[in-house]
């Protein structure tokens, strides 16, 4: 099958891309490099674009008409930037979004499988949600995604278009076989702080907010290889019509599915665990929670596994040996030198 891609050369996007080619789908990319990175668009089929450009994505269909689904990862993606920039977040991850939905369902290509994330999620006793706990969005960045869930379910009501929502925990690793990996220059999610630590790109990491009422005092996430996540993303688009038939409201083709390992770790357990992979230990030290941050939350992961029959397999300590070794010659694929 033929899969588009939207932000296919970021992080996310491009093991997406490693995977569907694995399991012998052809990934389209379209991108329009402001966070991507044309490097991960090696070998692939690829589009420079914005989604909001409404003439590109008519190339794209025109020129590949037997396209199956669409999976948009597009977006900005970083909590404290989106605290400081929200006008940016909402026009590029609300704005552009709903626009390109509209788009779709107007060409006839009804199938979307979103990018959402658990950050919409409320903190809840035990700190374990499923799809149908509260929802509660404290930052711009997490707004937009909820709202373009709210978006997707009301655009597939009304129009024609299908939605399969898929909320992301938190995402670690690189592709395991170093085809791709974080290619943020300066990364602000903590397996990205560590390694740079490590590597001695940073002086220490810190661990912010240490009164967080977890078994510790620090937060508690739900950390999902990525590998794991993109396989997810295979079965989303080969299951699409069977999870659509299964699970959605005739009257609204739109179904919601947690992408996590189902248990929680929390941020000193994640330094634990490098220090003890990395063979040393690294320099810590703690500060107050960053704007936007919350105590978290992990994923109770059983609707994946019935619906998409998919569930993660790689442990944690694959996800940091493989942003190690990612690490170590990052620089040697990625050029940073206009960054």
């Amino acid at each position: 099958m033929k899969i588009l891609i939207t932000g296919g050369a970021g992080y996310i996007g491009s093991t997406i891309c490693s995977a569907l080619k694995d399991f012998g789908h052809t990934p389209i990319i379209l991108d329009s490099l402001v966070t991507g990175r044309k490097e991960f668009t090696r070998d692939t089929i690829f589009y420079q674009g914005d989604i909001g450009d409404e003439d590109a994505v008519r190339q794209v269909f025109a020129e590949h008409p037997d396209i199956f689904a669409t999976i948009h990862c597009a977006a900005l993606i970083v909590v404290p930037e989106s605290v400081l920039k929200p006008y940016q977040y909402y026009r590029e991850n609300v704005v552009k979004s709903m626009q390109f939905f509209y788009q779709l369902a107007e060409l006839g290509y009804p199938r979307v499988v979103f990018s959402s994330s658990a950050a919409i999620y409320d903190v809840v006793p035990g700190f374990m949600v499923t799809e149908k706990s509260p929802l509660r969005p404290i930052s711009p960045y997490s707004r937009t995604k909820y709202m373009m869930e709210m978006v997707l379910r009301d655009f597939s009501h009304a129009y024609n278009l299908q939605g399969i929502a898929l909320r992301y925990f938190n995402p670690i690793g690189a592709d395991p076989q170093l085809r791709s990996g974080m290619h943020i220059k300066d990364p602000s999610h903590i397996l990205g702080k560590l390694v740079d630590v490590a590597l001695g790109k940073a002086p220490v990491f810190n661990i912010t907010g240490t009164d967080w009422p977890t078994r510790d005092g620090t937060g508690i996430r739900d950390y999902v290889h990525v590998w794991d996540l993109a396989l997810a993303h295979v079965r989303a688009v080969e299951k699409f019509d069977e999870v659509i038939a299964e699970t959605a409201d005739p009257d609204t083709p739109y179904a919601v599915i947690n992408l996590g390992t189902g248990k929680g770790v929390t941020v000193r357990e994640m330094v634990d665990a490098f220090q003890q992979v990395y063979g040393q230990p690294i320099p810590v030290v703690e500060k107050p929670p960053r704007p936007g941050d919350v105590a978290g939350s992990y994923a109770n992961a059983d609707k994946a596994k019935a619906l998409l029959g998919w569930e993660a397999q790689l442990p944690i300590t694959k996800g940091i040996e493989d942003a190690l070794r990612w690490g170590e010659i990052r620089e040697t694929i990625l050029d940073f030198s206009e960054g």
